[in-house]
């Protein structure tokens, strides 16, 4: 969608029309809003991890407990790309929107962190984080700071100062279940929210793709913005097609009147 043209304005205007007219609107987003920041996603054709590499053979639970250095050695440049990067406009402008009383929550998809490093102060990171670090033998939690940096210079896998045993970070691998904390928290908000805006999400990773449903079930108000087709592009108010880091920071101008 050109960001010029009369049509891109015309949904900028309609979905900001959506988010002050909202009581309760939340975000649900997706690695497409990281990308922008360096962070390379999973899916996209070439350059999508998933694209160049087998997760069952490097990011399933059964690597991490048989072969936990064939998982640490996969990590760890993505966690160099994620402890450089910087939140970029669409993660600040989504602070905005919640400092400006807009926007009640994020949920999200990603590992990386920038929405909390970008000012979101209510963020929940259904897929984990690398921010802490939990043993594998005696269940400590950990926070990551002192461990990830001898990690991401030489390779060392971090172990617990106690027992010895491994750390594994707080992100979730496949064959895991999510945080059920975070998880059931995020359907709350989904079922609670009468407007939900999707950002930078292919919506193809069950379950958090399934969350825009109880949105339209309850015929709450659905903006999605990403760079390809989803599922419930139909069922949605308004679409947004394109850089994200373009449009969010267009609909915030455009919802406080700057």
């Amino acid at each position: 969608m050109d960001v010029a043209s009369v049509e891109f304005r015309s949904a900028v205007q309609s979905a900001a029309a959506l988010i002050r007219r909202a009581r309760y609107a939340i975000a649900l987003t997706g690695a497409g809003i990281s990308t922008p920041s360096g962070i390379p996603d999973f899916r996209s054709p070439g350059s999508g991890l998933w694209t160049r590499y087998d997760p069952m053979e490097v990011a399933s639970l059964s690597v991490f407990r048989y072969h936990p250095e064939k998982f640490f050695a996969w990590m760890r440049p993505l966690a160099l790309e994620i402890v450089q990067a910087e939140p970029n406009p669409a993660h600040l402008g989504l602070a905005r929107l919640e400092e400006a009383g807009y926007l009640r929550a994020i949920i999200t998809q990603n590992i990386d962190g920038l929405h909390h490093r970008a000012g979101s102060t209510r963020v929940l990171e259904v897929h984990g984080s690398l921010r802490t670090l939990t043993c594998i033998g005696c269940y400590q939690q950990f926070d990551s700071t002192g461990y990830i940096e001898p990690y991401l210079e030489s390779g060392e896998i971090p172990r617990c100062p106690d027992c010895h045993s491994i750390l594994k970070p707080d992100v979730v691998l496949f064959e895991e279940q999510l945080p059920i904390r975070v998880w059931l928290e995020a359907q709350e908000e989904s079922r609670r929210c009468d407007l939900m805006i999707v950002g930078g999400s292919s919506l193809e990773v069950m379950p958090a793709a399934g969350l825009p449903m109880h949105v339209v079930e309850n015929e709450a108000a659905l903006i999605l913005i990403n760079q390809s087709p989803t599922y419930i592009d139909e069922r949605a108010d308004v679409v947004l097609r394109g850089d994200i880091a373009t449009i969010i920071p267009a609909l915030v101008v455009e919802v406080l009147g700057e």
